[in-house]
């Protein structure tokens, strides 16, 4: 299964940011929330925002695939997403405002989640009339 191999590539990603939350709770002495520190705060939402948006993204995948998608496709959207994910993370973690991969990041995540959207709605409403 495909979707299984994006599922662990997001995986290991989030389990990464979950490790860059914890150091610096310990590092900043903060056991909830951000203590005000603006390191931790984007550690924090970096984290956060892949837990948001990848299981979401991930069933999306996962129906795709189900439903018989070319495989190069689902390849295409995982590889979309994990990429993504990537850039949204590498952005927050070098900057508190707006950056290049915070931006890119965030942008390539709504459009192939949209996509993913209508392709599954389209996918639906051809099974009803067929």
């Amino acid at each position: 299964m495909i979707t299984l191999l994006y599922a662990a590539l997001c995986t290991l990603l989030i389990l990464v940011l979950a490790g860059r939350v914890i150091a610096a709770r310990w590092k900043h002495k903060v056991g909830l929330g951000d203590g005000g520190n603006s390191e931790l705060n984007r550690r924090v939402r970096a984290h956060a925002n892949a837990v948001e948006y990848v299981p979401l993204a991930l069933i999306l995948l996962g129906g795709m695939e189900l439903n018989g998608y070319p495989d190069w496709l689902v390849h295409a959207f995982g590889t979309a997403l994990f990429v993504s994910r990537l850039l949204h993370a590498w952005g927050l973690a070098t900057s508190a405002g707006t950056s290049p991969g915070r931006f890119l990041g965030t942008v390539l995540t709504l459009l192939l989640m949209v996509a993913m959207c209508v392709m599954a709605i389209a996918g639906f409403v051809a099974g009803l009339s067929g």
